[in-house]
């Protein structure tokens, strides 16, 4: 990273970083049409009892976005929150304060009921402000794609005043 005073190094405070960001934007490479494919998604995230983390998403049952999973599952992520424009004008400088996170993994598609139940329910009591139970038919109609963390950093621009 090129502006080290920037990074944030502290696992558990790029986690509080992940829980403010309500969209996570997955990036694939696209090799049949030979450049990035990105999708900005609504994600929930869990870290195993290794210390292993993994993102949810969730998706309709068909779409373009599976067929380049299975030609290369591998993936990068993104996420951004705390945006406040800074604007010094006896100076004329300006900046933009934000906290993001960016890291790869590979996604897998979960088929397995109870565990695309487990999945769903990370991601929806995210946005929830109680538990969301769901119906079996909107389950059958849900795709559920995981991403396991290889690695990941993060980064804050914070303005001192």
């Amino acid at each position: 990273m090129r502006r080290s005073d920037r990074e944030i190094t502290e696992r558990t405070e790029m986690l509080e970083i992940m829980g403010q960001c309500d969209v996570c934007r997955l990036a694939f490479n696209d090799a049949k049409e030979g450049r990035p494919y990105i999708l900005p998604l609504n994600f929930g995230f869990a870290e195993d009892e290794c210390g292993n983390l993994t993102l949810y998403f969730h998706g309709a049952t068909e779409g373009y976005k599976y067929d380049v999973i299975a030609r290369d599952a591998r993936a990068s992520f993104e996420m951004d929150c705390g945006h406040r424009l800074y604007s010094d004008r006896e100076r004329g400088y300006c900046t933009m304060e934000y906290r993001s996170i960016i890291g790869k993994g590979m996604v897998s598609i979960i088929e397995d009921y109870d565990k695309k139940i487990e999945a769903l329910t990370i991601l929806t009591d995210r946005y929830h402000d109680r538990h969301f139970e769901f119906g079996r038919q909107a389950v059958g109609r849900t795709t559920v794609m995981a991403l396991r963390v290889e690695s990941m950093t993060a980064k804050q621009r914070m303005v001192k005043r």
